[in-house]
């Protein structure tokens, strides 16, 4: 609307200013979800053009992602890569870096960051995890200057098709299959109730919205109550720590008021340790993660020390369970056994390498799977290509994926054999619908 109001007032200038006027709109930041950091979409995809390397030739890639406190498994995943394949600066292959806390505010700052990857003439591929908004800005001006370097995108939180365009391959959770199948695993560990808790901002982004959408109306389908609530964004001003306070204040007032056989969700990690505290206190459920590990939010809010079980996914599991079920959490709180996080940084290293020495093709789903299994030992993972709602597309370099739920004290819930019906794959959703529906939803958004 700001904008087009400036558009309303420069039809009163002369030709000259409104040219002015309008090339300095377009530099604007306006902090929005989807927002590319000022830059338009690609028209059409860009693919990498990049030479089959040799054995013995220099590759460094490069790993973008946030830092401890807003995505603790994709910085863990980083430092592991390190740990594996050697620190670019001192002769070996991973160069880290990672965006700010406050990426909405700070985009110039993220984009900055990705795009100076390539300033690295051994530069061969960058992965962003997650790919927060600016991602696809940076992309594309790598895309300019280095054609030749392979752009990963990880957990995309900006529009679809810019994300599609303007990487080579695009992962991320099965946010689809995943909106039916939570709200199932909620009903088979008996819940009545189930209550989405994420803010506006999270709700621009299409995966998350359709997600939400899937998991209404399988509410009314399976028999639960939908319960929309929000919380504080912790890129706004009241920043991680007060997001956090914010839940650990409110979930047990959110328990008394909807039950205990209500299953609580949040779109966000930092939101995730205070709620799983909250729900093992007040002995409500909790299905997953929005990211699903065993590490997210798990260990610090049972006060579960892994620190010497690093990478050792089945160890820290084990932990984690005995911590849960001590706590009263036992047939009520799962997630994923691996990390999504965690196995798709580090999987996309491992296709990346194969990729550049002719050995494997970047967007074939077996390939990617075999990638992601050198870390997820017994993990059953689901991978479809994307399928655009609006042409019925199906998206080779966009895939999707999942594991079966996890359940502390009773084991896998087998929803790998869950079929989601057809009806929820196909389903079309109006974004600014369920924005502004989440703007007037109980709780507060820190906006």
């Amino acid at each position: 609307m700001k904008l087009r109001r400036r558009r309303i007032l420069s039809m009163a200038l002369v030709a000259m200013m409104l040219l002015v006027f309008t090339a300095a709109c377009t530099k604007v930041d306006t902090g929005k979800a989807g927002d590319n950091g000022g830059k338009d979409a690609p028209q059409e995809a860009t693919r990498a053009k990049y030479e089959t390397l040799k054995d013995g030739d220099t590759i460094h890639i490069g790993i973008v992602t946030g830092t401890v406190s807003q995505a603790e498994d994709e910085f863990r995943a980083a430092q592991e890569a390190i740990k594996k394949y050697g620190n670019a600066d001192e002769g070996g292959m991973i160069r880290h870096d990672t965006y700010p806390d406050r990426f909405e505010a700070e985009q110039e700052t993220t984009i900055s960051k990705i795009v100076a990857m390539a300033d690295d003439p051994d530069m061969r591929a960058v992965i962003v995890n997650q790919a927060v908004p600016g991602t696809s800005a940076a992309f594309q001006q790598i895309r300019a200057k280095r054609p030749d370097i392979i752009l990963i995108n990880l957990t995309a939180q900006e529009d679809t098709v810019m994300a599609e365009n303007s990487s080579d391959l695009v992962l991320d959770a099965d946010n689809v299959s995943r909106g039916y199948r939570i709200i199932k695993a909620a009903k088979d560990m008996g819940a009545t109730k189930f209550a989405h808790i994420t803010f506006p901002r999270h709700m621009s982004i299409e995966l998350l919205a359709l997600r939400r959408a899937i998991m209404e109306e399988a509410c009314k389908d399976l028999g639960l109550e939908f319960i929309s609530l929000n919380a504080p964004d912790p890129t706004t001003d009241i920043g991680v720590p007060g997001a956090q306070q914010y839940i650990a204040e409110n979930i047990q007032p959110w328990i008394d008021k909807y039950g205990k056989d209500t299953a609580f969700f949040c779109t966000n990690d930092a939101h995730t340790e205070p709620l799983l505290r909250g729900v093992a206190a007040g002995g409500a459920i909790f299905v997953e993660q929005d990211l699903p590990s065993p590490i997210m939010g798990y260990p610090k809010a049972f006060s579960v020390d892994i620190q010497d079980k690093a990478g050792d996914w089945q160890a820290i599991n084990a932990e984690v369970e005995k911590a849960v079920v001590a706590a009263g959490g036992s047939g009520r709180m799962g997630t994923w056994a691996y990390s999504l996080g965690y196995s798709l940084t580090l999987g996309a290293v491992d296709l990346v390498q194969e990729v550049l020495h002719g050995k494997m093709e970047l967007t074939n789903i077996d390939n990617i799977i075999d990638c992601i299994d050198n870390y997820t030992e017994g993990a059953k993972w689901m991978a479809v290509n994307y399928v655009d709602r609006a042409s019925g597309e199906k998206k080779d370099n966009h895939v999707l994926l999942a594991q079966d739920t996890y359940v502390y004290g009773k084991g896998y819930l087998g929803m790998d054999k869950v079929e989601v019906p057809e009806k929820y794959m196909t389903m079309n959703i109006d974004l600014d619908a369920i924005k502004a529906s989440q703007e007037q939803a109980e709780g507060e958004t820190g906006e």
